[in-house]
């Protein structure tokens, strides 16, 4: 689905990891994984409706709400969008999946949602976390490849 004015709704990446599932899963699912490569620190209860938060050193946090959870193939959450006020009711949905590939894994993470954002918003959330997705995948990959 796209929005009135034809802006993407979502932003899909793939990237491919040379670790096997259950530990590229790790990363993504336990507050120490998370903590290390995309927040400075983060707290979740991983089952669906589950909360989580992470923060960052700068005093900046985000809460997200656990989603879907099929281990070691699909974690799923929704979360606050970059940009709005913290009491904006709207979310975006991010979708890790996970496919074995030879000894590595292929990540795609999936965020969806952003077409029902206004024209103001739209640019600086969608913009902001195509960047910030590329980012956070190669601060996974270092974190992986330092273990």
């Amino acid at each position: 689905m796209e929005g009135a004015m034809g802006f993407p709704d979502r932003i899909e990446r793939t990237v491919e990891i040379s670790h096997p599932p259950a530990t590229v899963w790790g990363a993504l699912t336990t507050a120490e994984g998370l903590g290390a490569w995309f927040g400075d620190e983060a707290t979740l209860d991983l089952r669906p409706g589950g909360p989580g938060r992470m923060t960052w050193t700068s005093g900046e946090s985000t809460d997200f709400r656990v989603e879907r959870v099929e281990e070691p193939k699909v974690f799923g959450f929704t979360w606050q969008v970059f940009g709005l006020p913290g009491d904006d009711p709207r979310r975006t949905y991010v979708e890790f999946t996970l496919v074995a590939n030879g000894t590595g894994t292929q990540l795609t993470v999936v965020e969806s949602g952003f077409a029902q954002l206004p024209d103001g918003a739209y640019r600086r959330a969608y913009e902001g976390n195509v960047k910030g997705w590329a980012l956070e995948l190669g601060e996974l990959i270092e974190f992986l490849d330092a273990h």
